[in-house]
């Protein structure tokens, strides 16, 4: 399981940030995986890199200029409950693959629909044109970034609003967790609150991050217990931490990006196996984009 929360200014008041992001990354804690860095082979391109044997290389958030001009962000989360058959491809590429590629997230998304061998999942892809603020010739709006949820459990492509608060999980868009519900209401309070000019950007990140950790069980939920059964209650927080202690969220990660295209990234990953007595170490990575 994982679940996350994005905001993407609409450019209908100035000052506010371009994105906001809050996300969990829910995995076995045993799960090899690099902490977010700018990538090897592409320096432009910044996430954590799933380190499996066989799955080398993946990630399940990532953000970069790749092409130069464009802002372009992606995160991946799997469909619980939904056998796919034909599946011969794992997920992890996904991500890298949009981050690294030419192709606007649309036409990515197409091909990746059309030649889908993967698990059941939920694409989410974010592009911000990096000349924010310059007006196109004969409009009286700024650029403005796009939004868009990709599915293949059912296939689908939805445009998604900017200007607003919004929430994804392991689910259908039509069926959301009530855990998403809830906290895209909690995330669209902080936004509000805390999106404005000359705000204290610590205080921020400190809520969004409190967010990430709320234990607090949105259940019972009938859409979470059809997909995950007796372990339904223990997933149904934000913050998950099953009781077996070998599966939960082991990454927590907020990225800003404000109407200068400078981006923040900061990542919380545990180190260890207990998230009650492992280490969480804090990454913080900044970058002008262009």
């Amino acid at each position: 399981m994982c679940i996350l929360f994005v905001y993407v200014d609409d450019g209908s008041v100035p000052g506010r940030y371009r994105l906001v992001l809050a996300s969990n990354r829910d995995e076995f804690y045993s799960r090899p995986a690099k902490a977010a860095a700018p990538w090897d082979e592409n320096v432009r391109i910044i996430g954590g890199r799933d380190m499996e044997p066989g799955r080398e290389g993946g990630t399940w958030l990532a953000i970069g200029n790749h092409p130069e001009g464009r802002i372009k962000l992606g995160a991946l989360l799997n469909v619980t409950g939904e056998n796919k058959a034909n599946v011969s491809n794992g997920r992890g590429p996904i991500v890298a693959n949009f981050l690294s590629g030419e192709l606007t997230g649309r036409a990515y998304s197409e091909q990746l629909l059309a030649q889908d061998n993967f698990g059941a999942f939920n694409f989410v892809s974010i592009e911000l044109d990096a000349a924010n603020g310059v007006r196109p010739e004969g409009s009286n709006q700024p650029t403005r970034g796009t939004v868009l949820h990709t599915s293949n459990a059912p296939h689908s492509i939805t445009a998604c609003k900017t200007g607003q608060a919004l929430g994804f999980g392991n689910s259908t868009l039509e069926k959301p967790l009530q855990k998403v519900c809830r906290g895209r209401e909690q995330f669209a309070e902080i936004v509000a609150r805390r999106n404005v000019s000359f705000a204290d950007k610590d205080a921020f990140v400190d809520e969004l991050m409190g967010l990430l950790k709320n234990d607090v069980r949105h259940f019972p939920d009938a859409e979470l217990t059809r997909r995950a059964g007796q372990h339904a209650e223990f997933l149904s927080s934000i913050n998950v931490r099953m009781p077996n202690g070998s599966y939960g969220s082991r990454t927590r990660t907020v990225i800003l990006v404000d109407q200068s295209n400078h981006m923040e990234f900061i990542e919380e990953t545990l180190i260890g196996t207990d998230p009650q007595t492992g280490e969480w170490i804090t990454t913080r990575i900044e970058r002008e984009f262009s």
